[in-house]
């Protein structure tokens, strides 16, 4: 039996199959960070990891370096991400254990017994802003994955097809991701002061 693409896709422009592409990826980005936060782990894993994510924003504050940090880190695997067709498995890779550190840490907040009394504390208009900056982080980042996954895989493409031209695309998206996670790393970082 012969593989054969839907006609919405042999129908559409490189332009569309790029669009399709991309948002077909960041489902698969979704799903794979969900299945991430899905992986158990015992109450030991939880506070192991916690630590070392607080440690980790700790000394940001504390040197002033924190949204560098964040966008250094961001950015680095976001270039893995651009390699071509091994990039893509990296970056589902990363955003599998993304997902597995988020449950992690939401396991092991939600089992302190100070819980409860702490999310009382936090008045609606600083959850609703906290919610936002959280958004505007999780669009940044997760659109940028997905371009770089992506591009991954047009970029192995058009390179076996010998069109050296992909590569001015991927600079171009190269310094797109660029600008969307340096403001995710500016809001994360100011978000993480709020915290």
């Amino acid at each position: 039996m012969k593989f054969s693409f839907p006609s919405f896709w042999k129908n559409a422009s490189s332009r569309r199959k790029r669009i399709y592409s991309f948002l077909f990826i960041l489902l698969l980005v979704i799903i794979v960070t969900i299945i991430g936060v899905l992986i158990p782990t015992t109450s030991q894993q939880d506070q192991e990891i916690t630590n070392q994510v607080n440690q980790t924003v700790i000394n940001g504050k504390d040197t002033g370096t924190l949204a560098l940090s964040i966008f250094v880190n961001n950015f680095s695997l976001c270039l893995l991400m651009f390699l071509p067709l091994v990039g893509s498995l990296i970056g589902l890779a990363i955003m599998l254990n993304t997902g597995y550190v988020i449950g992690a840490e939401l396991r092991y907040q939600l089992s302190q017994p100070n819980a409860a009394a702490s999310a009382s504390s936090v008045t609606p208009s600083n959850a609703f802003l906290i919610l936002a900056l959280a958004a505007v982080t999780f669009i940044c980042e997760y659109v940028s994955y997905s371009i770089g996954i992506s591009e991954s895989i047009w970029l192995f493409r058009r390179l076996t097809q010998k069109r050296w031209m992909e590569l001015k695309y991927t600079a171009i998206l190269i310094g797109i991701t660029a600008i969307l996670l340096t403001t995710g790393a500016l809001v994360e970082a100011y978000a993480l002061g709020l915290a």
